[in-house]
């Protein structure tokens, strides 16, 4: 991902935010309305070392920087399996520096979370917040290293571009640790 001054898209610090951020972009090049997609993160110097192969066919060139991260996106999630339960299923070989994933919801302000009817199934709540008027469509990537490092991008559907896209490593708690716990032996 380029963060030259013409793109609009924000500079980020560390290797971690970088790949939150590039993946964020690829995930919006696709456009809305996708399945969640799950990406390894390998350390880009071991992989351009150990699969030089693999290196070029990503673009991988030795001007990359020192201490970043490619994501590698997974094979597809199976469909009908909900998203907590397929992940309590993988667990990383040790070559794997961290995983990402990003996958679309939709999220109601806190005011109108306060007006949730008790007692709804998830179906139930599922259909109610699609048919409430404040809900809002999201994007949300979030990112996990081995040594418990965290990032999260989340994007609008309402404000879908680069300059829009915020940033920080406890924006979705529940879906880190639940990567987090990929790691886990």
């Amino acid at each position: 991902m380029s963060n030259n001054a013409t793109d609009g898209a924000p500079l980020a610090a560390s290797p971690l935010t970088r790949a939150v951020l590039e993946i964020d972009e690829y995930a919006s090049g696709l456009g809305w309305d996708r399945p969640a997609r799950l990406f390894a993160l390998v350390d880009t110097a071991q992989l351009r070392t150990q699969e030089p192969g693999l290196a070029d066919q990503l673009g991988l060139t030795e001007t990359n920087e020192t201490g970043s991260l490619t994501p590698i996106e997974q094979d597809e999630l199976p469909s009908g399996t909900a998203l907590d339960e397929f992940l309590a299923t993988i667990a990383w070989p040790e070559a794997i520096a961290g995983c990402a994933l990003t996958v679309e919801r939709l999220m109601l302000p806190p005011a109108a979370e306060a007006a949730i009817p008790e007692g709804l199934d998830d179906a139930s709540l599922a259909t109610w917040v699609a048919a409430h008027p404040q809900r809002q469509e999201v994007r949300m990537t979030v990112a996990v290293l081995r040594d418990g490092a965290r990032e999260s991008a989340v994007r609008l559907r309402a404000k879908d571009t680069p300059t829009e896209v915020l940033t920080g490593s406890d924006l979705v708690p529940g879906l880190a640790e639940a990567l987090s716990a990929t790691f886990e032996v």
